[in-house]
């Protein structure tokens, strides 16, 4: 059970870490692979705040939603948007390019040792409840996450501005016709899954770890998460968020010979069955 608790924490943080992109390539049809650039933005924000000024760990959580958005917001208006009409090559080449970039800047910026994160004394440590041994920080992840999930869904399915996005995403010309600007919608999505990516780094730097590779190696954990959950809403990436986290973490505990191979055998195996992921439209 502790396990299980573990792999939900580990797949709560891979879904806000990767929500974004299933936005962008989902309903946006853009393939951002320098999404996890985004992530790390978020997470030197926090570790530059903490180590450097002195800040609590909560209190840092909204300038790591608001720097990568800032950012995203940036570059947004300035170079991807000439690219949501390209192919997709051209946007896979431009991305990891960014990415990159991204991982020099931070290397000769920040060094390249890995940032440590102090936790509070309030999110250290463990308690006992019902036989499980539950982590402080665990459940801090799944709480926060829990309600960044029912918010996105919210959103996305019960309010204007998620009509917006479906109507602007499935035919722009007719969308721009009926008085949807359609321009501002996607630069407001582009910035807020840009700020997620950077919320899930700040949330997950302790967990994950944060150092100038982190967009390279948590590039593949995106693309899998999406993948396997389908790119059609935010439903399948969450259910294959929690299934490779939860893999993952059992996998490492009970077989940590094979090391992340555990997670490759599940994405294989829902891909033979489910080309499309798990979740498709109807």
């Amino acid at each position: 059970m502790t396990i299980l608790f573990d792999g939900i924490a580990y797949g709560m943080v891979l879904f806000v870490l990767a929500c974004g992109l299933s936005v962008t390539l989902g309903l946006m049809n853009f393939v951002n692979l320098a999404h996890g650039a985004f992530a790390m933005a978020g997470g030197y924000a926090t570790a530059i705040l903490m180590n450097r000024w002195g800040w609590p760990f909560v209190a840092t959580l909204p300038l790591a939603f608001l720097v990568p958005a800032l950012i995203g917001v940036l570059l947004e208006r300035t170079l991807y948007r000439r690219l949501y009409d390209a192919s997709h090559l051209d946007q896979v080449l431009f991305t990891i390019g960014l990415v990159f970039m991204a991982v020099a800047g931070t290397d000769y910026l920040m060094g390249s040792r890995p940032q440590l994160i102090r936790l509070p004394e309030w999110l250290s440590g463990r308690f006992e409840f019902l036989g499980m041994q539950i982590g402080r920080y665990r459940l801090f992840i799944v709480v926060v996450c829990g309600v960044l999930t029912v918010a996105l869904q919210l959103v996305l399915n019960r309010t204007r501005f998620g009509s917006r996005l479906r109507a602007a995403v499935d035919d722009p010309r007719v969308a721009r016709g009926l008085g949807i600007p359609v321009e501002r919608v996607f630069m407001i999505t582009f910035a807020a899954g840009s700020g997620l990516a950077g919320l899930g780094g700040a949330l997950g730097a302790e967990l994950l770890g944060l150092d100038p590779l982190f967009p390279l190696k948590f590039m593949i954990y995106f693309l899998i998460v999406v993948t396997v959950g389908g790119t059609t809403g935010l439903t399948g990436p969450f259910v294959a968020s929690l299934i490779l986290g939860i893999a993952d973490v059992a996998g490492k505990y009970f077989v940590p010979d094979l090391g992340a191979f555990i997670i490759y055998t599940v994405m294989i195996v829902v891909l033979v069955f489910r080309p499309r992921g798990l979740f498709v439209r109807s």
